[in-house]
């Protein structure tokens, strides 16, 4: 207790700390990257599910000592719990920022492109993931955020899980997912923000990211539409850095606009 204490006395009020998953690789350690970047920034959790396979993260947590590496996967309770208790020990958590997601994988998991190409097993993985790993985080984190004077709980979306902007179809268990998970945040906006101090929490979408999750699916798209990881990542930050009370619950793009349902 007393060093959590002398923590928060060390910290100055402007100063803050955060956590961010799928810190591995992609928009992920790009986020890591920018936080570090950024004077207001005094400690950074970068939390994965194998943190020692990601060369890139430890080269990020070797040159500053403000990064501490958490093994943490979203869909085993019992991992985000224990990286919570890991976390814990610095007293509390102002800033929560959640890139984990699954839009295809090694195994065959690809975006649909008609109903035959639905898998059961498929969409069961890309809501546990997409949508309960979030779920997994808030529970865990939620005591930690309410230390913070301005706390923050945001996760990575996509436009594609709009109902309202879906034109062309397929893709089902990644938009189900992302659409399952706006809701879930929408909901959980309307409880956490009941409390005190009351959590902001908000789903974002990032844009067309060069990334290994995009990678097969960015080929015919213009070069200048699809945004590097550093880029993406500083547009994320403007946006969080701009989220009030009143956007709570709400789902925005990469440019601060707001997405429809």
């Amino acid at each position: 207790m007393a060093s959590t204490q002398k923590n928060r006395e060390e910290r100055s009020a402007g100063e803050k700390t955060a956590l961010v998953t799928g810190a591995s690789g992609g928009i992920g350690l790009a986020v890591v990257e920018a936080l570090l970047n950024r004077a207001d920034t005094a400690r950074v959790f970068a939390a994965c599910r194998q943190p020692s396979g990601s060369e890139a993260l430890q080269r990020v947590a070797a040159r500053d000592d403000r990064v501490a590496v958490v093994s943490l996967d979203v869909t085993d309770s019992a991992s985000v719990m224990a990286a919570a208790e890991s976390v814990g020990r610095d007293g509390h958590l102002d800033l929560l920022i959640n890139t984990a997601g699954i839009l295809h994988n090694a195994a065959g998991m690809r975006p649909e492109k008609r109903l035959a190409d639905v898998a059961a097993d498929n969409l069961l993985l890309a809501y546990n993931v997409n949508a309960l790993g979030a779920m997994r985080l808030a529970g865990a984190f939620e005591a930690l955020l309410r230390h913070s004077h301005s706390p923050r709980f945001v996760c990575l979306s996509a436009r594609v899980g709009s109902i309202g902007d879906n034109h062309l179809g397929g893709w089902y268990a990644y938009r189900a997912s992302k659409a399952a998970l706006n809701m879930l945040l929408k909901t959980l906006a309307i409880e956490w923000g009941r409390g005190r101090p009351p959590i902001v929490c908000a789903a974002l979408h990032p844009g067309t990211v060069a990334t290994e999750l995009s990678a097969p699916f960015t080929g015919s798209r213009p070069a200048h539409t699809v945004f590097a990881p550093a880029e993406a990542a500083g547009h994320l930050l403007n946006v969080i850095a701009g989220l009030t009370r009143e956007h709570s619950g709400g789902f925005y793009a990469w440019d601060g606009q707001a997405i429809p349902w």
